[in-house]
């Protein structure tokens, strides 16, 4: 992964990175790399790693440096990469990052046009049991032609369950399912959310499937939303939850005991569904977040007369129907979700929007 930060204080590395810090380099490809990345890049099939402050550096390798620089290595070795094929970020997990690095400079696999296996897929996940609790091996199958995702337990002709590529989501939750390979798999079943936690002991086969899931994705997309630019559509593919974690909460008059649950703010959707625990197969229920110009709102603080609640930090979530009542561990976290849940309001709602959310309010009736 490069890591376009620059240097301060060494004038040969400022010509290359004016005004940026990065505290190492790769002077077997000539990039400039970050702490937590340099351990991947220092491997025999990948290169030399130096640090850029600590180590003594030769002219030739100067010169190396100064020929060649992020932006032309990415020139090189991103050339074709997949629209669907996820770049991480900063704040990704790890092994994201390491099999980005290893994809690129190891394998070398976005140097030249190639066709990227998009298509059908068969193999083995540790799947975490809806009531055992337990991880279980079980086979995994992907259909193009079908656009399903399966997977398969005793019953080897019979799938125990059936995932539609239209509805489904997969982000990595390493530290959430307790495995650095851990994915998170969601998908709307019965028009209700349902989760399915997965690794694999190889990180290169989890990273596969992800990447697999996500040329899926994008295929459906393309087909369901035509004549739309593929730079719309790559934000839409998959998405991590814009914030997740513990709240308390209260019933519909206000008067009911707050209890505490766990939440997942999916800004993409518009959903904050609430689970007992982080690990729950199925949502307990969740509010639809809409715009403003539907009378949609968000406040800080509590409403005078609430029933005691062992947090006294909150908010409070106004839809057309009812307010929602929540309560947060400390004001940072107060802030943190008070942020995102403007956001969302102030965003107009799109067709697509309206039709879930008369759906989604369908359902909380029922």
């Amino acid at each position: 992964m490069i890591c376009m930060m620059g240097l301060s204080g060494i004038p040969w590395a400022n010509i290359l990175w004016q005004g940026n810090e990065a505290e190492w380099a790769s002077c077997s490809i000539g990039v400039f790399i970050c702490l937590q990345c340099s351990g991947v890049h220092r491997t025999p099939t990948i290169g030399k790693v130096k640090s850029v402050r600590l180590d003594n550096w030769e002219h030739d390798l100067i010169e190396f440096m100064k020929a060649h620089g992020n932006l032309r290595a990415k020139e090189k070795y991103e050339a074709f990469v997949p629209p669907f094929y996820y770049k991480p970020r900063v704040r990704d997990c790890m092994i994201l990052k390491e099999e980005w690095i290893k994809a690129k400079y190891e394998r070398r696999e976005f140097e030249f046009k190639r066709d990227y296996p998009t298509g059908d897929k068969e193999g083995y996940l540790w799947k975490r049991g809806r009531d055992n609790r337990q991880f279980l091996k079980r086979r995994f199958v992907y259909s193009e032609s079908e656009r399903l995702l399966k997977y398969y337990t005793n019953n080897p002709t019979v799938p125990k369950g059936t995932i539609p590529i239209r509805s489904l989501n997969a982000m990595f939750q390493g530290d959430k399912i307790g495995h650095a390979h851990g994915l998170e798999i969601t998908y709307v079943q019965d028009r209700q959310t349902r989760n399915l936690f997965v690794y694999h002991e190889d990180g290169k086969e989890i990273v596969a499937w992800f990447n697999l899931l996500r040329a899926a994705r994008f295929n459906y997309l393309r087909g369901a939303f035509p004549g739309t630019p593929e730079a719309e559509l790559i934000p839409k593919i998959t998405r991590n939850y814009s914030k997740a974690g513990y709240m308390e909460k209260t019933g519909p008059t206000h008067k009911e005991p707050f209890k505490k649950r766990w939440f997942n703010l999916d800004a993409e959707q518009r959903k904050l569904l609430y689970y007992k625990k982080p690990l729950d197969a199925f949502e307990q229920g969740g509010v639809f977040i809409g715009s403003k110009e539907q009378g949609y709102a968000v406040s800080e603080g509590l409403p005078r007369g609430i029933r005691k609640s062992k947090w006294d930090t909150g908010f409070v979530i106004k839809t057309p129907w009812r307010e929602f009542v929540f309560t947060c561990e400390n004001t940072n976290d107060q802030k943190e979700w008070l942020e995102i849940l403007r956001e969302i309001i102030s965003r107009p709602m799109t067709e697509e929007d309206c039709k879930e959310e008369a759906l989604f309010q369908r359902r909380q009736s029922q």
